[in-house]
């Protein structure tokens, strides 16, 4: 007894369960395409059949004739539909990085290397469809959606693609697991907290426009400026608030530490935190670095800065 169950459950996992992804390009096979009639085809089969037991019972010539007409349009439906999917090539292509919360999409690249069409194909992923037609000798491109619900790494799962051309009596589907991932950044928290204040310095490693030895203009305020630097002159004269911007060699360096965070904080809001602080940063044009436990770096400014902290954020563990 216990033998069947095992025997059953392997079988349900050899069918069902979670498959590695697919390196590279992915081939749908023969073996890898299935097909079944819709409910529209068996509600059609069971109309052929009553038509064929009417025509015999009452020998309608005219009923033989329609009957096998649409007997043979039903069998050649299924070398249609079949042959619409089957040796079709699918290539994986590029997923941006995203921050939690957002839609993450796959691009795929579905190639059509026969000299006829292929028409109404689907592609479904966690109950969604995307649909495309690829022309003969060509190749079409379909971005998949997929929920990012959390930082790290987003894999695409399992997708099914499937067709019910030309009559929508049968459905032929199969199953691609592409070998790609996206990361996913954590999110950005909606607080007004204040970037950290910078500790002084000197050397070439400061903030271009964030020192304080020479005045360089003013630009707009914004919530993490410090009000020492606020032109209050101009607020006095009841016009928008502006900071005073200062360039020079002297200025601060910026520093994001997962340890200026209040303790009570818990670890995905300090990286939530955290992110807020990078993309404030870049945004004003300064030089900061990351400090986490067990990784550092070094003051920098620019989008491959940038995109590091947030590659670390999205990927630390403790």
């Amino acid at each position: 007894m216990f033998e069947k169950i095992l025997s059953r459950s392997q079988l349900y996992l050899a069918f069902f369960g979670p498959r590695r992804p697919e390196p590279g390009t992915i081939f749908l096979r023969q073996n890898r395409v299935y097909i079944l009639p819709t409910r529209a085809g068996l509600a059609f089969g069971m109309a052929v059949g009553v038509m064929l037991v009417g025509s015999i019972n009452y020998n309608l010539s005219l009923g033989y004739v329609l009957t096998f007409l649409l007997a043979s349009m039903g069998l050649v439906a299924i070398l249609h539909t079949f042959r619409n999917l089957v040796h079709l090539y699918i290539t994986p292509g590029r997923a941006e990085p995203v921050f939690a919360g957002e839609v993450a999409w796959f691009e795929l690249f579905v190639e059509n290397r026969s000299r006829y069409d292929r028409c109404a194909i689907a592609l479904w992923h966690q109950d969604k469809a995307t649909r495309c037609d690829v022309a003969s000798a060509r190749d079409a491109m379909v971005s998949i959606p997929v929920a990012a619900a959390r930082r790290g790494w987003l894999s695409a799962g399992r997708i099914t693609m499937e067709t019910r051309f030309p009559l929508g009596l049968l459905r032929a589907w199969s199953y691609i697991q592409p070998d790609m991932r996206c990361l996913v950044y954590p999110r950005p928290d909606d607080g007004l907290l204040p970037l950290p204040e910078p500790s002084a310095g000197t050397g070439e490693k400061r903030v271009a426009g964030g020192g304080s030895d020479d005045f360089a203009g003013l630009r707009a305020y914004q919530v993490s400026d410090s009000p020492r630097h606020i032109h209050w002159k101009a607020a006095a004269r009841e016009q928008q608030l502006q900071t005073k911007v200062f360039s020079g060699r002297a200025a601060a360096e910026l520093w994001l530490a997962l340890d200026q965070l209040p303790a009570d904080l818990d670890l995905e809001s300090k990286l939530s935190r955290m992110t807020r602080w990078v993309l404030a940063a870049d945004l004003d044009g300064l030089r900061y670095g990351l400090r986490l436990p067990g990784l550092e770096l070094a003051p920098d400014a620019g989008e491959p800065h940038r995109l590091a902290c947030l590659r670390e954020l999205a990927l630390y563990e403790l």
